[in-house]
């Protein structure tokens, strides 16, 4: 019962409380591509939860054998990296090989979804905050879900952010970094932030 109570804990951590578009912009650029469409969505947070899931149980193997070693702070994004990119051709070839016709329907956007700052942030995330096998793959698997919650409210806000009645100055990219912001904002009340009383 512990190991499944670390996983949903660092999972519902990672939705709201570190959310790696809101609170730390991570992948902006992927969410606004992926919030377009419906069909987006689904495939952009499959792609992105398989990645960060599998890299996440990965590079709990990696913080334990190198942890103490005064470098490896300076090759931390390097290993990530080259794990995300292991596990990224591995499983287009897995794909390719068993499933052709998911390959030509995948193979134009996977690579945006796999290679993108919302992943390498989680693995970061995971190797600061985690302290077992399973909250690494609590945080891995909850970037996931915080990415499909942050798409979600940007396609459902996109017909209002792009109606007439938005200055046209404002429509497209600028509105949505507003209402981005805003939406930060207010998932940022999780984090417990109070004022001091001066």
């Amino acid at each position: 019962m512990t190991a499944f109570m670390n996983v949903l804990m660092a999972s519902i951590i990672a939705i709201f409380v570190q959310n790696s578009i809101f609170e730390r912009a991570l992948g902006i650029n992927v969410l606004l591509y992926a919030s377009r469409k419906r069909e987006h969505l689904l495939g952009f947070f499959a792609a992105i939860t398989y990645t960060t899931t599998i890299s996440s149980a990965i590079i709990w193997i990696f913080d334990g054998l190198f942890a103490e070693n005064e470098y490896y702070s300076v090759f931390m994004p390097i290993l990530y990296v080259a794990v995300v990119s292991v596990l990224y051709i591995l499983t287009l070839v897995l794909i390719w090989r068993f499933f052709p016709k998911l390959f030509r329907n995948i193979r134009k956007y996977v690579h945006l979804s796999v290679f993108n700052c919302s992943v390498i942030g989680a693995l970061f995330l995971c190797s600061v905050q985690g302290s077992d096998i399973f909250t690494y793959i609590g945080y891995g698997f909850g970037t996931g879900i915080g990415f499909l919650l942050a798409a979600y409210l940007l396609y459902i806000a996109a017909d209002r952010l792009n109606s007439p009645l938005v200055p046209a100055a404002f429509r497209g990219f600028p509105i949505m970094l507003v209402y981005v912001g805003i939406l930060s904002l207010a998932l940022y009340a999780f984090t417990g932030y109070t004022t001091s009383a001066v």
